[in-house]
């Protein structure tokens, strides 16, 4: 089994990648603790984020070994590899770029392109991607997934855009392999106020959508 199976068998085992975007180191922590308190342990950091790399750092060193650690809206190589050396341990784009891809096997690291057409989701398989991000997801919608599934279930699905806990539960059920859910969840304004009751309430609430879809409910 190579360790880039274990980081994707453990991104279908959670179920979610929570989209961290927009905050600090500081703030990224603080959002983190509450989010693995209620099973969330799948975390992107943007790279447009202030201090992103730092952040990235920061959380690949967390004495507890829990975080399972992305790095987001990664749209060159260069950045590809500053990511995996501060500790990503998955890359992924809104675009298809094939020198991310590239950078991503290079170093064993699975990278996850963003498409929007079946083309796409193939081509960027056939370079080497690990999974696509179906982004956005939301106009897309879920009869987009199962098309796409149909003629391609060997492509791992990962939507991205306007996904939550009323309608997490259809997209896994749909095919997606996990989901990629941002401001839904942890917003700036959110972390920045320090709501941490309405933060945690949407990640329990999420908890359970996906549980019970993975569970046929």
């Amino acid at each position: 089994m190579t360790y880039a199976f274990e980081r994707m068998q453990a991104l279908k085992d959670s179920g979610v990648i929570a989209i961290l975007r927009g905050l600090t180191t500081t703030e990224v922590n603080d959002a983190v603790d509450r989010l693995i308190h209620h099973g969330i342990h799948a975390i992107e950091i943007t790279l447009d984020s202030p201090g992103a790399l730092h952040s990235i750092d920061v959380l690949a060193n967390r004495p507890d070994q829990v975080v399972r650690l992305g790095a987001g809206t990664v749209l060159d190589a260069e950045s590809a590899r500053l990511a995996i050396a501060a500790g990503a341990e998955y890359l992924i784009s809104p675009v298809l770029k094939t020198d991310v891809i590239a950078t991503g096997r290079r170093y064993g690291c699975p990278v996850f392109p963003g498409v929007m057409t079946p083309t796409e989701a193939l081509t960027a398989m056939e370079l080497g991607a690990d999974a696509v991000k179906i982004f956005p997801a939301e106009p897309l919608g879920l009869a987009f997934i199962r098309a796409i599934r149909a003629p391609l279930p060997q492509v791992p699905l990962i939507p991205t855009g306007g996904i939550d806990a009323r309608n997490a539960g259809e997209f896994l059920r749909a095919g997606a392999l996990a989901l990629g859910i941002g401001s839904s969840l942890a917003s700036v304004s959110i972390v920045r106020s320090g709501d941490w009751g309405e933060l945690e309430g949407r990640a329990m609430a999420l908890r359970r959508a996906v549980d019970e879809a993975r569970n046929g409910g």
